[in-house]
């Protein structure tokens, strides 16, 4: 066996979650196109080694925010495939009781997760926030914050990074890099090879990775992790990766040329990962095959629970919806 850094077990639990992730993904979006769920859905598969490897490093009371492509970010904190398939659907066994949807699936107070958010950039000031808290109470925690490269052109992104610079909060904020803010290629708008030297601007440290290698994921959140949970302030992330579908489930992504695509199944972290695994002798083909076999049965379970879970009553539509009830923020 070559891998001496990494237990057997580590390596399989970062390849399990990839394909839980991947078997969700794909699945959600067959849902989507069948007309099984309303709104829009916006997928992370090619994305995978990402959450894999950084929530792996996350200590269990670690906090995280996430963005509107924030399906694997879950999955890979501990989600429960039930929970959230059931959200996707509107149903009142999801985590939002149906009404958050895919872009706003939560659970605070079960997996440290302050939400999934359709605001490109929201989530930034709510982990800064959230690290401003841990440091208040001196919780020992980190917030892990999630968001992609266009995100970090929202004067937000700059405004946290030197709020958290200026009080060390322990925030690390990671750029989900796919090259893609939408359809605008990151580097038409940006005038840096690596968004990560934009930490320099605040006196912090900032580095960029292979973002389709789930153990480089892994040791480069656990040293900022680390860094961070020490009180020495925040920690800014890049993770070059790239995203298989479009902006949104059935976008053709025509703005994006061929060696995109070409290039993003060359370095496909399911289809290495699973190979690296048998050629160093970490897996037999039984093992692997029993893990992608159990991760479908996951998600056909969670599929046919959302299906069978009851809609939520029309008249909960405006239940807990706010914070309090006073005059001012009650439906009229």
């Amino acid at each position: 066996m070559a891998e001496t850094k990494f237990t057997k077990e580590m390596l399989l639990g970062l390849y399990r979650t990839m394909v839980r992730i991947r078997d969700f993904e794909e699945t959600a979006a067959d849902c989507f196109m069948k007309g099984m769920l309303a709104g829009n859905i916006h997928l992370s598969i090619g994305q995978e080694a990402v959450a894999s490897g950084a929530c792996t490093a996350m200590e269990k009371g670690d906090y995280m925010t996430t963005t509107h492509r924030g399906h694997g970010h879950c999955i890979a904190k501990g989600g429960d495939m039930n929970k959230m398939f059931a959200e996707l659907m509107g149903k009142k066994t999801g985590y939002c009781k149906g009404k958050g949807g895919s872009m706003h699936i939560a659970d605070v107070a079960g997996l440290g997760h302050l939400g999934a958010n359709g605001i490109v950039g929201g989530g930034i000031p709510i982990a800064t926030g959230s690290a401003l808290a841990s440091k208040i109470w001196k919780d020992n925690h980190v917030t892990v914050c999630f968001f992609g490269d266009g995100a970090s052109n929202q004067g937000v992104f700059h405004e946290s990074l030197n709020m958290a610079a200026a009080w060390k909060l322990p925030v690390v904020y990671v750029i989900e890099s796919n090259r893609y803010a939408v359809s605008t290629e990151i580097h038409r708008v940006t005038n840096t090879k690596y968004l990560s030297v934009r930490a320099k601007a605040y006196d912090i440290p900032g580095e960029t990775f292979d973002g389709n290698d789930p153990t480089i994921v892994y040791e480069a959140v656990k040293k900022a992790l680390d860094y961070a949970r020490s009180g020495k302030g925040p920690y800014l992330l890049e993770f070059e990766t790239y995203r298989h579908q479009g902006h949104y489930c059935g976008d053709p992504a025509t703005y994006r040329p061929a060696s995109y695509m070409e290039e993003a199944h060359k370095k496909d972290c399911i289809v290495n990962m699973r190979a690296r695994l048998l050629k160093d002798g970490t897996a037999t083909e039984e093992e692997i095959k029993a893990i992608e076999d159990a991760a479908k049965a996951e998600v056909e379970a969670a599929l046919k629970f959302a299906e069978d879970s009851d809609w939520p009553d029309p008249s909960e539509a405006t239940t807990e919806m706010y914070s309090s009830d006073n005059e001012r923020s009650v439906a009229r």
